[in-house]
């Protein structure tokens, strides 16, 4: 009885050395979680129940069981390696076989898909035409590294002081190489259809107040398009209430639709589409401070070269140009679980589904109890190896207390057999 109760001893703390040096050997896996060997104790019984003066026949391994607290973090500067901060798997699938993985260290792949070192894809939530995020379904996550098309300019909007109690210009006609022939003048660049750059002036012609009943406080502003006028050519007259806001242009609301013609003789719109923008003035004033412009923006840019890519902390991926523009390509998804300790491992520090961890619960991160993610960042494995060393110890007295067990259970059985 007692050889077969301290070889259960045996394999048990053999077990227990397996799972250490399991651990071990995984102390610098990216991702890994270190295990632990849980044990129960064998009682022989029948339907009665288990007698009080029974006697146990050993322990046995009860589970193995995953421990899934957090790794210490490295720093690496690439943005692909991700880490979790918090709860949560990213879920990576081959070929439609999905598994979860800590494992953060992702490249892309020949065709723009981000993959793990197992050439499995990267799931979260893709992106619609218009650049928004939808969340009813996930898909594989892709980077296109190609170039982005231009924006032909269409709005712009201009906030500007024109100083109260300037002089009316002393040159008639207007004309935009006179400096005398107008107040103030600023630009902005603008681009046309094929993402080419043009100087769009403005120029303000302080206007007379003049007898009743004209009206004070009136402007005249033209506007060119690297030397060309637009189409109708003529002045926008702006007027300014008594405390310095603007009143109305023309008598209606603060917009100006500028159309510049590509079909004049010598226009730099040449072999490009007409252009239209939408100038808003409604931040115009006339103060009694120096001529200023504060803002000045349009919504047009040129072609743009692929040059970086970012990934947030709510998983949001961002493909960066070198013409500053920025696109969200998608958002990595994040996958948890109502008991993550019953998961199966399928090795390369992955998981699958099981019946008893439940079914996954898909979400962005830093919502509903998932972690962020951390670009640049990989989650060490979380082995504290002085604490295994120590573990491995006790294993291995337990091992050699039950091989003196049955080195004991011997001697007295030698002891029997020499009775005369």
């Amino acid at each position: 009885m007692t050889f077969e109760t301290a070889l259960t001893g045996l394999n048990a703390a053999a077990a227990d050395l397996d799972v250490t040096g399991n651990n071990i050997a995984n102390s610098q896996t990216i991702g890994f979680k270190m295990s632990r060997a849980e044990f129960a104790d064998i009682f022989a019984s029948s339907n009665l129940g288990v007698a009080r003066t029974a006697v146990g026949q050993g322990v046995r391994v009860e589970a193995v069981r995953q421990q899934f607290t957090q790794g210490q973090f490295t720093f690496t500067g690439n943005t692909l390696d991700l880490a979790i901060s918090g709860n949560g798997f990213f879920q990576v699938s081959a070929n439609g076989q999905l598994s979860y993985t800590r494992n953060g260290a992702f490249t892309l792949d020949r065709d723009g898909y981000i993959v793990d070192a197992n050439n499995r894809r990267l799931q979260g939530f893709g992106v619609d035409s218009s650049g928004n995020i939808g969340t009813g379904s996930y898909t594989d996550l892709r980077v296109h590294t190609g170039p982005v098309a231009p924006r032909a300019s269409s709005a712009a909007r201009m906030t500007a002081n024109l100083q109260s109690g300037t002089e009316t210009p002393t040159v008639t006609p207007f004309d935009p190489t006179n400096a005398d022939s107008y107040s103030f003048s600023t630009s902005t660049t603008v681009y046309d259809s094929q993402g080419r750059a043009h100087l769009q002036s403005f120029y303000f012609v302080k206007l007379p107040d003049g007898p009743a009943p004209a009206q004070p406080n009136q402007w005249a502003v033209y506007s060119q398009l690297a030397g060309y006028p637009d189409a109708p050519s003529g002045p926008n007259v702006v007027t300014f209430n008594a405390d310095g806001t603007v009143n109305n242009i023309d008598g209606g609301p603060t917009e100006v639709t500028y159309n510049f013609a590509a079909g004049l003789a010598g226009s730099p719109l040449a072999g490009a589409n007409d252009l239209t923008i939408t100038t808003d003035f409604a931040g115009l004033t006339q103060f009694g401070t120096a001529f200023a412009v504060t803002e000045l923006n349009q919504d047009g840019y040129a072609a743009g070269q692929f040059s970086s890519l970012t990934v947030e902390k709510d998983g949001t991926i961002f493909a960066r140009y070198s013409n500053g523009q920025s696109t969200t390509l998608g958002q990595v998804m994040l996958v948890q679980f109502p008991s993550q300790e019953n998961l199966q491992q399928t090795g390369d520090t992955s998981w699958v589904e099981t019946f008893a961890s439940g079914a996954p619960l898909r979400g962005q991160p830093e919502l509903s109890g998932l972690g962020s993610v951390q670009s640049g960042t990989l989650e060490q494995s979380n082995v504290n190896v002085s604490e295994q060393l120590v573990r491995m110890i006790t294993a291995q007295r337990n091992y050699q207390a039950n091989a003196k067990m049955i080195s004991t259970q011997d001697q007295m059985s030698q002891e029997i057999l020499n009775i005369r």
